[in-house]
């Protein structure tokens, strides 16, 4: 080989060492302008994929605050029914203790006017007549009288008058006059009895013989 020869080979060789041993400043170019078009869709990426994590996360937050809303409504429900059922359950006991009471006042009241009865039994007085007789339950009325009075025309039997009752079913009541109403000032000669519904003779209406026992 001539040395013109080998001198071409040699500046051939270098050349192509060089192309490989750096790159050009056209390849840096070409990167650069690669990674100027791909950065803008890595930040869009990254802002998408931000916005998407914000917004589970809100989500999750709302989910967390009506769940909660629900349970405290469930629990305001549940609280103000038990509170009503313990209310209704406080008046029924408390209804049951007064007609127990109420119950019990009428009986003790009926078994005094018995008593009182019994213990005046064969008594006599003045014979004040024939009177008709009817009768009515201070109780029903709301009344707290019990049942040892009568009502009666207070010109004919002032207040406080002790009467023998001799009816004509053969029953006989000591009362005393503690009342009175609109029906005795029309009717003089009728007295109104007290005595409870219960123990009322089932013709309503009777006639009695009347004396003044004190």
């Amino acid at each position: 080989m001539s040395i013109a020869a080998t001198i071409a080979v040699f500046a051939a060789s270098i050349n192509l060492q060089s192309v490989f041993a750096a790159p050009t400043d056209e390849a840096v170019v070409s990167q650069e302008l690669v990674e100027d078009t791909i950065k803008p869709t890595l930040i869009s990426q990254k802002f998408e994929a931000n916005k998407n994590a914000e917004a589970r996360a809100e989500k999750l937050v709302a989910v967390k605050a009506e769940q909660k809303r629900l349970n405290d409504e469930a629990a305001a429900a549940a609280k103000a029914k038990a509170e009503a059922a313990a209310k209704a359950k406080a008046q029924a006991e408390a209804k049951a203790a007064a007609a127990k009471k109420a119950a019990a006042a009428k009986k003790a009241a009926a078994q005094k006017a018995a008593s009182t009865q019994a213990a005046t039994t064969n008594v006599s007085g003045v014979n004040k007549g024939t009177f008709k007789i009817s009768f009515y339950d201070p109780a029903v009325l709301g009344s707290n009288m019990g049942y040892g009075g009568v009502a009666a025309n207070l010109s004919v039997f002032p207040k406080g008058t002790r009467l023998k009752i001799s009816m004509s079913n053969g029953q006989v009541l000591y009362r005393t006059v503690n009342d009175t109403g609109t029906f005795a000032y029309s009717n003089p000669r009728q007295l109104d009895v007290a005595m409870p519904n219960s123990s009322i003779p089932s013709a309503g209406i009777l006639s009695a013989t009347v004396e003044v026992i004190g």
